[in-house]
């Protein structure tokens, strides 16, 4: 390929069926308004999106439409017409530009179709038959089963969303001191540590979807270039680093990822760290806690679990074992038979058993 790196990523034109996703959403998962920013975080990892384009009855959606402006979306308006059908004008208009994008501009390699409904099957594979990838987004309990096997990916939100959310508030503790406020709550806000914990988040979630693509070795170009297209802002000496080399080393120090020489100097593999012994001995940590806290009240909430894992092991971190969220590292030991896992509707959130 030519000397730019970028022309070796995938180049994605994003089309949103607006209207689809934003009922499904606030329907399916009380989400409003619908949140673009797990959806653009996914697609980063993936290639660069070089066009993003909305299409609904903005006049419906005025708050989503200034969130969708600030993240760079063009705004397509179809009006809704007095006996007409503003769903099929809307349909119709996405597909014409989707075709006449994969035409006209042969640099766009992927598609990614946001919408759940099966209408768009027919333009998918079209788009396939014009020898372009394309990755589906939608809503689970909106999405037709026609159209995620039509798709070569499909993303539901509703992982998206998973994968994506913040780790738990810890509950406040009844002999801490009271909360500054104001300018020295700022200060103490952006405190080294919370400024490391951001810095791995971001490092370890982004090589985690690089690593899920499976298309060979993740190199340290490769996942800065990856970075920057979730966070353009992102400067790794404003986090106290020299390079990015720099800032990899400290990560590899604190057994978070793992470096080998790759295939130019100074471009090394990035990886994490195998350490099954640790792995299950972490798990088990997981375990026993759930156990112990289980024996008072029965199934334990994920909310506030990473916080009494530490009070057994201060230091402790999902992160080290190459996972990017404490959500995931429990989704693992659910997968591995360690502790029981199911998401409570009523509160709204996910309840552990041991197994």
């Amino acid at each position: 390929m030519a000397g730019n790196p970028d022309e070796r990523d995938e180049r994605i034109a994003l089309l949103l069926d607006y209207e689809n996703l934003a009922i499904g959403a606030r329907e399916g998962l009380g989400v409003s308004p619908f949140d673009l920013t797990p959806v653009a975080d996914a697609l980063a990892v993936r290639g660069r999106v070089v066009a993003r384009r909305a299409y609904a009855d903005w006049s419906s959606f005025d708050e989503d439409r200034r969130l969708l402006a600030r993240a760079q979306v063009e705004l397509i308006d179809i009006p809704q017409r007095i006996g007409g059908s503003r769903k099929n004008a809307a349909d119709i208009k996405m597909a014409v530009d989707a075709i006449e994008i994969a035409y006209e501009r042969s640099w766009v390699t992927t598609f990614a179709i946001g919408t759940g409904d099966s209408d768009f099957t027919p333009l998918v594979h079209k788009l396939r038959e014009l020898d372009k990838r394309v990755i589906g987004i939608g809503v689970a309990s909106s999405t037709s089963r026609l159209l995620p096997p039509a798709c070569d990916e499909f993303l539901y939100y509703d992982r998206l969303l998973e994968a994506a959310a913040p780790p738990p508030e810890p509950a406040p503790d009844p002999g801490a001191p009271t909360p500054v406020t104001g300018s020295e709550a700022e200060t103490a806000a952006a405190t080294p540590d919370d400024d490391g914990e951001a810095v791995e988040r971001l490092v370890t979630r982004t090589l985690s979807g690089l690593a899920r693509q499976g298309d060979g070795p993740v190199l340290a170009s490769r996942l800065k270039r990856a970075i920057l297209r979730q966070d353009p802002t992102f400067d790794e000496a404003e986090h106290g680093f020299r390079g990015f080399g720099e800032l990899l080393r400290h990560l590899r120090d604190q057994r978070i990822v793992e470096l080998s020489t790759g295939s130019a100097a100074g471009d090394p593999e990035v990886s994490f760290p195998e350490n099954e012994p640790a792995e299950d001995d972490a798990f088990r940590l997981l375990a026993e806690t759930v156990g112990d806290l289980g024996r008072a009240g029965g199934a334990v909430p994920l909310s506030g679990l990473k916080d009494q894992v530490r009070k057994r092991r201060p230091g402790f971190s999902e992160k080290t074992y190459g996972f990017a969220s404490f959500l995931s590292f429990a989704k693992a030991a659910r997968a591995r038979g360690v502790v029981r896992m199911a998401w409570d509707e009523a509160a709204g959130d996910w309840r552990l058993q041991p197994a």
